[in-house]
Formats: structure tokens, sequence, C-alpha cells
């Protein structure tokens, strides 16, 4: 199917989405002993972030990251394999967006520092930029 290599790093990610899932929730769960049932039901403005440590929100912040811009490389990705753009260039970078975002995860779900996390989010943003301006370039 011509111009459809790109929906394998769509599905790639979506996978990749459901590891960060169970890691998340793998994590939580360990960590639910150390947090007071009664102070997430009594005060509305205690959040999971304040209870919890710091480490095992490190995962949940990393999956609503992964609900945010992927959503933009979904759709423009679905876009460019519907208008026959989806294989060569383009489908590499797509691997690219998914590979640097799955680095990403790990570096904000394990260490999480922070200069690691910027340079590997502004890459996957400029191979997502890139994948944007190929199906404009064509569309228009």
């Amino acid at each position: 199917m011509v111009g459809m290599a790109i929906l394998q790093p769509v599905v790639a990610l979506a996978a990749w989405t459901m590891v960060m899932w169970f890691w998340l929730y793998g994590s939580r769960l360990s960590s639910f002993g150390k947090a007071d049932p009664e102070e997430l039901i009594d005060d509305p403005h205690v959040a999971l972030d304040h209870i919890l440590p710091p480490q095992t929100e490190w995962k949940a912040h990393n999956y609503r990251h992964l609900l945010q811009d992927p959503v933009i490389f979904y759709a423009i990705s679905i876009t460019l394999a519907i208008i026959g753009q989806g294989d060569g260039l383009n489908a590499q970078i797509g691997w690219a967006y998914v590979v640097l975002r799955v680095l990403h995860s790990i570096v904000q779900s394990t260490f999480n520092q922070m200069v690691p996390r910027f340079a590997l989010y502004a890459l996957s943003s400029f191979c997502l930029m890139f994948l944007v301006a190929r199906a404009a370039l064509v569309m228009f």
C-alpha cells in the first residue's frame, strides 16, 4: 500500500503509550500505601502530586504528555497516509519522532533531568513541524 509506512510509527507510539499506562499504574499502586485516602477525599485541593513520591508522579506526567503533542503526530501521519505521502522520508521522520518520544519518556520517568528532556522534546517537536510542513506543501 503506497503511502502507508508512516502508520507503523503511529502504531508503535500508541503501543508505547500503553506501556507507559502500565508503568504509571504499576508505580502508583505500589506507592498508594504512602497516601492517606481520606486526605484526598476531604480536601479537593490535594492532588496525588503532593502525596505520592515525585518518582511515581513523573510517570503520570509523562503519560499526560503522550496525550498532548503526539495527537498532532497521529493526525498528520494519518493525513500523510491518506494523501499517499506516508512513505520514504516522511516515514523515517515519523520513526525519528517515535524514538525521540520514547527516549523522552524514559528520561522523564527515571531520572527526570531538564536538559536532556528538553533536548529530546525540542528534537521531537522539530520532527513534528517537519511532517506538518510536508503535508501542508502537498495540500496547499
